[in-house]
């Protein structure tokens, strides 16, 4: 069984990633029973006959808008965001638009080209599982959620920025012309 990191442990992953091959129609694909995250365009093929499961989930690819799950999202306890390579950062703006503009409050999970380097960032804006690349050690991967110990900016899972969380003393003789 497949391994992934869900709320910042390593856990068995009981979903099924449903990636169409170029011969396949979303129209007509068979979508197996059992807990499968499908892709958005499979979603919207069979929206009708899918929407009666409890064990479907979508996911997006990178250049899909979340803005076409906003009338069903709530009816998936996963959606997921595919990086396709690791320089395309459009997953990351698909992710913050999921939690901060549309509510989403499943899990979030990236998957595809999803290294150790990214999931600081990832968990950032909104992920909260991840798939790594098969071809990496998952124990090396969960490092990345914490490697760095502050953050500067606000986010997603920082919604004030360093600034504003912090107390700075005065000094009330910088500044002047005395100095």
């Amino acid at each position: 069984m497949d391994m992934i990191i869900k709320n910042k442990t390593i856990v068995a992953d009981d979903w099924v990633v449903l990636r169409l091959q170029e011969q396949d129609a979303a129209e007509s694909v068979m979508v197996a029973s059992g807990k499968v995250i499908v892709p958005l365009k499979v979603w919207q093929a069979q929206r009708e006959t899918l929407q009666r499961r409890e064990d479907i989930g979508v996911w997006l690819a990178s250049d899909e808008r979340p803005e076409d799950l906003k009338g069903d999202i709530h009816k998936f306890s996963v959606i997921a965001v595919d990086f396709p390579k690791f320089s395309d950062g459009r997953g990351y703006s698909i992710a913050y638009n999921l939690r901060a503009r549309l509510g989403y409050k499943g899990e979030l999970r990236a998957i595809g080209d999803v290294l150790r380097d990214q999931l600081f960032y990832m968990q950032r804006v909104g992920f909260d599982a991840f798939a790594p690349r098969p071809d990496r050690k998952i124990e090396d991967a969960i490092k990345g959620l914490s490697d760095f110990s502050e953050v500067y900016q606000s986010s997603f899972d920082q919604t004030l920025p360093l600034f504003r969380r912090t107390q700075r003393k005065g000094n009330s003789t910088a500044g002047t012309l005395n100095d």
